[in-house]
Order: C-alpha cells, then sequence, then structure tokens
C-alpha cells in the first residue's frame, strides 16, 4: 500500500520529529472504530500541549491523516494505524486532509454561519422574561388604579 499520494486542495504534507512523549496527538477512527459514519479514515482527536504536533502548529484536531510515511491509513483497523504510528520512526511524514465541515462532526470555525439553537433559546428565553415582569408590572398599575 506505499502508492504515490497526488495533491489535491485541503492536502498537506507536515513533517514532524517525534519527541519524548511520543508525536504529542491522539487518533480515532479504523474500520472498527468508524469516527465519520461511513468514512474508515484516521482523524486527530486531541493535540497534547507541548507535544511535537503542538510546538510546529499545522496539525488540528479534525484533520484526517492519509498517510505515513508514504504508507496509505485507508481500510485499517484503529490498532493497525496505532502501530504503524507507534513503529514511524523519530521523523515522521504525515500526509493530512485539513479539517472541514464534510469530514467533522460540529462546527469547525470559531463562529458558526447561523445563530445555533441555544443562542436562539437563550433569546427566546430572556424575551419571555422580560415580557413577563412587563405584565407583572402593568397588572401592578392596573390593581392601584
Amino acid at each position: 500500500m506505499n502508492g504515490a499520494l497526488h495533491s489535491s486542495p485541503g492536502v498537506a504534507d507536515i513533517q514532524l520529529k517525534r519527541g519524548p512523549a511520543g508525536l504529542g496527538f491522539n487518533i480515532v477512527g479504523g474500520m472498527d472504530q468508524q469516527y465519520v459514519v461511513n468514512d474508515n479514515g484516521i482523524y486527530v482527536s486531541k493535540i497534547k500541549d507541548d507535544g511535537a504536533a503542538a510546538l510546529d502548529g499545522r496539525l488540528q484536531e479534525g484533520d484526517k491523516i492519509l498517510a505515513i510515511n508514504g504508507m496509505k491509513l485507508e481500510d485499517l483497523t484503529h490498532r493497525a494505524a496505532v502501530e504503524l504510528f507507534r513503529t514511524a520512526g523519530e521523523d515522521v511524514k504525515l500526509r493530512v486532509l485539513k479539517k472541514s465541515s464534510c469530514h467533522t462532526n460540529g462546527p469547525t470555525g470559531t463562529q458558526p454561519e447561523h445563530p445555533s439553537s441555544f443562542s436562539l433559546l437563550g433569546t427566546l428565553s430572556v424575551l419571555a422574561g422580560a415580557a413577563a415582569i412587563i405584565s407583572l408590572i402593568y397588572m401592578r398599575q392596573i390593581r392601584k388604579h
């Protein structure tokens, strides 16, 4: 499975040097533990503070790792992928598909494109509370007259 991988939009090559704590990130996914529905890919689940990946800064949580040292990660079990990372050596080259809304669960940007249901419900709750207070004040004024 050491085929050539061609560059495409959103794909980045990242070279990391293994540190004392490894490469500095955790992965999820695989044929036996799909992270994204209908996708057997391997994804970055956590970037560890002060690890090789965090110090480099290019690898992000939610990125899909396509290959490690030229070995494609498609159709592997999670355990097989972990073993490839564990035995990859000191200098590790990753081919990564940067996260996008098509490849991750949940929002990917700093702000959602549309108001979230939480903020909408919060706004409605505040308005309902304000209306109740105004009604209470109005009713007290009517009773005084």
